[in-house]
């Protein structure tokens, strides 16, 4: 199944919160994290990801820092800031909201 584009551009502020919440971490890591949680069913690009990694610093919820890998290379690792968790906190009400009012007019029994 192929999620609509749309779908995956609005959870993409909530998903990268939620892994960073987990803690630090770094683009390619949070693209193969939202991989993992997905089971394969969100593919997110580099063009996706960084736009929003960008907004995010650049509103204050998130801070980064320059880091030498293993390999040598320099890495950029994102952390939450409290903005960020507070934002975090909204997001997850506000899914929380979507997802109950889906699963009432689905009529969704839980087991």
């Amino acid at each position: 199944m192929k999620l609509a584009k749309d779908l995956v551009a609005a959870s993409t502020v909530p998903l990268v919160l939620s892994i960073l919440a987990e803690g630090e971490n770094y683009g390619y890591a949070l693209i193969q994290r939202v991989h993992e949680l997905s089971a394969g069913e969100m593919e997110w690009t580099d063009g996706m990801l960084y736009p929003v990694l960008h907004w995010l610093e650049k509103e204050q919820c998130v801070q980064s820092r320059w880091t030498q890998a293993e390999n040598g290379r320099q890495r950029k690792y994102y952390s939450l800031r409290p903005k960020g968790k507070r934002l975090l906190a909204e997001q997850k009400a506000q899914w929380s909201t979507v997802h109950e009012t889906l699963r009432r007019a689905w009529r969704i029994q839980h087991a």
